[in-house]
């Protein structure tokens, strides 16, 4: 997949007033890229010759033609390497634009979220994209209104056609679960942060954070805490190795804080558990 890069490079530049819509012509060198994840929608329509992209998320390579959409909503990151120089269109909705048309669409502002896109064809964000370039390499004669005008039929078009499945009340969505704890297994032994979480969630981390502990009913470092103790249980009761390396494979700083954490969760000391082997 492919997209502007947040650190631009060689680009082209008039940045938007922060309430408003923001549009850039980027031109981007050939090489590496990376999107973070940052409070505002992006979306990038390609204006050049067409580039050959790879995304290591997607694997095989594509090329990317004129009039292509990529769709970054706020918090999603994303990385690629282009082959050759790329021009895109770029445009930065603020969150607060389109949490007021969101609004004003009847929708409830704190759960309409926008979708990822990637190699896109929608007709309107290009007729949209196109008259704001054309608005750009003028000087910006109409002002802000025009801007503001242009962002709000942009912002309602996103939340209709490319808006994001809602997110139960209750929690994280079934699919959003199962990615988070198959990570958090995966890299036990690993430094596990909440950023890192909710991006497996495709959500904003304080966001992320409320919706974990309605799943599962436990914040999310208890919950990490608890399998890392239930990590370090397996290992001791399996035997082979010292409680040194138990604690370093169940992802604990040192052996100490393995037992504290232990008799936290379980009541009981690592040696008790040891001891119980036998």
């Amino acid at each position: 997949m492919s997209g502007p890069s947040e650190a631009p490079g060689a680009a082209i530049r008039a940045a938007g007033h922060r309430g408003v819509l923001g549009v850039e012509l980027r031109v981007t060198p050939a090489g590496d890229h990376v999107h973070p994840p940052v409070a505002d929608h992006h979306v990038s329509v390609h204006a050049g010759p067409p580039v050959r992209v790879s995304c290591p998320a997607s694997g095989a390579p594509s090329t990317r033609t004129r009039g292509e959409v990529n769709v970054f909503p706020a918090g999603v990151s994303d990385a690629w390497t282009e082959d050759d120089e790329s021009r895109t269109v770029h445009l930065r909705l603020p969150d607060s634009l389109v949490r007021r048309v969101a609004e004003e669409m009847g929708l409830d502002p704190g759960r309409a979220t926008i979708a990822p896109r990637y190699h896109l064809r929608d007709a309107r964000i290009e007729h949209i994209a196109w008259a704001l370039e054309a608005e750009r390499r003028a000087g910006f004669p109409s002002g802000l209104l025009f801007r503001e005008g242009l962002g709000l039929a942009l912002s309602a078009h996103l939340l209709s056609a490319h808006a994001a499945p809602a997110v139960p009340r209750s929690g994280l969505s079934a699919e959003q679960l199962r990615r988070v704890v198959e990570f958090v297994e995966a890299h036990l032994d690993a430094e596990l942060s909440i950023a890192r979480l909710a991006r497996e969630a495709r959500l904003s981390a304080p966001h992320f954070k409320v919706l974990f502990k309605r799943a599962l009913g436990v914040p999310v470092h208890a919950y990490v805490v608890q399998r890392r103790v239930e990590r370090a249980k397996a290992l001791l009761l399996r035997g082979g190795v010292t409680s040194g390396e138990v604690a370093l494979q169940a992802g604990f700083a040192h052996q100490s804080h393995m037992a504290r954490c232990m008799r936290r969760v379980l009541g009981v000391t690592p040696g008790a558990i040891a001891r119980a082997r036998a």
